[in-house]
């Protein structure tokens, strides 16, 4: 059974920074690429960032693109994704996702297993 587990989300204030982090189980995690989606009260879930097998590959949406970093540690099983420079229009619940084939990333339903969400709060 696949298992995604987010932390490291909070509350912060404009400008300033958080790194999440997303613990996979239950899956041969450096066989997979994975994203980070997000999802803002009343709005469609969105796609953020996705990194390939080996970290080699990344691919980000043009609202983060220089300012979050996404990567990968198989060894610990892990993505993270380090957001810097925050706005408050990046409050939202963020999502870790797998599964995708590569030229997919950007697609929700390419996706097969997700976590569960963690609160990210960027106050103006």
């Amino acid at each position: 059974q696949v298992q995604l587990v987010e932390s490291g989300g909070g509350l912060v204030q404009a400008g300033g920074s958080l790194r999440l982090s997303c613990a996979a189980s239950g899956l041969t995690f450096s066989n997979y690429a994975l994203g980070w989606f997000r999802q803002a009260p009343g709005k469609e879930r969105e796609f953020v960032a996705a990194i390939n097998w080996n970290g080699a590959s990344t691919n980000y949406a043009n609202s983060v693109k220089g300012r979050f970093t996404i990567s990968r540690d198989n060894a610990k099983s892990t993505v993270y994704l380090e957001m810097n420079s925050l706005k408050p229009e990046d409050s939202a619940i963020y999502f870790c996702a797998t599964g995708p084939k590569w030229s997919s990333v950007t697609s929700l339903s390419a996706y097969d297993n997700w976590g569960q969400g963690t609160q990210v709060t960027v106050s103006s």
